[in-house]
């Protein structure tokens, strides 16, 4: 039989068969590394779904609703090019939605903001 060694820094590993880490600080390191590199895309967008999603959710609403300006969302910070899904009605109405909060554009640069049950 072998020796196990640890995946990140090659000690010798004692204990369970299926153990690959001496430690949780090697396990993060191994998968922060093996992460990092090809994953700083994902990062940056789910950031960004992230900020967009407390803007909407910074709004008081009322009856599952509330009215808001475009220049109030600017100056928050709203990025309106990062959404999650859309969701158009049967009158043709077309909601942006960022995970369970959206909004609808109005006339005059208005949005209506509303989350879904």
């Amino acid at each position: 039989m072998s020796e196990r060694k640890c995946l990140e820094c090659g000690a010798k590993l004692l204990g369970r068969i299926d153990q690959k880490y001496c430690s949780d600080h090697c396990r993060n390191a191994y998968n922060n590394r093996l992460n990092k590199d090809s994953k700083n895309l994902v990062r940056n967008i789910n950031n960004k779904l992230r900020k967009n999603y407390r803007i909407l959710d910074s709004f008081p609403l009322k009856e599952g609703k509330t009215t808001t300006t475009k220049m109030r969302l600017l100056d928050k910070g709203f990025d309106f090019e990062y959404i999650t899904n859309l969701y158009t009605t049967k009158k043709g109405s077309t909601y942006y939605f960022v995970y369970d909060l959206g909004y609808l554009p109005l006339d005059n640069d208005y949005y209506m903001i509303v989350k879904r049950e």
